[in-house]
């Protein structure tokens, strides 16, 4: 049996059978929950890791390999090791990029949205704290500014539908609203920024549920949000008949 990690050592490896990169992988894992790393912070190198594990440099690079294929760490050249901004996501994890009916994939995407993210917003009126709805009030007031000022408001949207799922308190929603996002590109897309008037408007009825802590509002305001994304989508595809 291998010993449990003390002071943000790497645990030794147990014999299993498991190939010894995906057992390193894994004690490489309990490394960065032991020693708390966060997105972005940089693992200990090559020669550090190998020597805690009594394997070769080799084995460790085997193992940092399967980790970056799950998007645990990157590696950036002549830096180092570091995790990843988002543990565990693929920029395309359900491959979006390969589906070439993009309108069609807008609308089954958005039918997803509206199973997940009403109940998702209704969380977060129940739980949101005041820290949390004014960042969520700030990224609807910076989606809104960017569209007066006719520039592009998606990466803004994506944070606005992120820290909604973030005040959930609940680690899957924060989790699964990346993936889910990848979608809304696709929305910007093919409605060529036609329903952003209406998204300022549902993104401003969302967030004052949340703030009244109304969870009833909340779900029924993203539901609008979602449906109105739905109907332009819609038209635009038969206008393109």
């Amino acid at each position: 049996m291998g010993k449990k990690a003390e002071g943000g050592k790497l645990k030794l490896i147990d014999s299993n059978k498991k190939l010894l990169p995906e057992k390193v992988s894994e004690q490489i894992v309990q490394l960065i929950s032991d020693r708390k790393l966060k997105a972005g912070e940089k693992l200990p190198n090559e020669f550090e890791m190998a020597e805690q594990l009594n394997v070769g440099r080799g084995t460790i690079r085997e193992a940092v390999k399967i980790l970056v294929s799950r998007n645990v760490v990157e590696i950036k050249r002549g830096r180092g090791t570091f995790v990843s901004e988002t543990p565990g996501l693929m920029d395309d994890p359900l491959g979006f990029a390969f589906i070439e009916d993009k309108k069609s994939l807008a609308l089954d995407i958005c039918e997803v949205r509206m199973m997940i993210e009403p109940e998702i917003a209704a969380l977060a009126a129940l739980r949101a704290t005041r820290e949390q709805v004014e960042k969520i009030e700030e990224y609807a007031k910076e989606v809104e500014e960017l569209f007066k000022q006719g520039k592009p408001y998606l990466e803004k949207d994506i944070l606005f539908h992120a820290e909604i799922a973030r005040a959930t308190g609940n680690q899957v929603t924060t989790n699964l609203m990346p993936v889910i996002q990848s979608g809304i590109s696709l929305f910007i897309d093919v409605t060529d920024y036609s329903i952003a008037n209406k998204t300022i408007v549902t993104h401003r009825e969302v967030l004052e549920s949340i703030k009244r802590h109304d969870p009833q509002g909340a779900s029924e305001a993203m539901k609008r949000h979602l449906e109105n994304n739905r109907v332009q989508i819609k038209l635009l595809m038969k206008k393109m008949e």
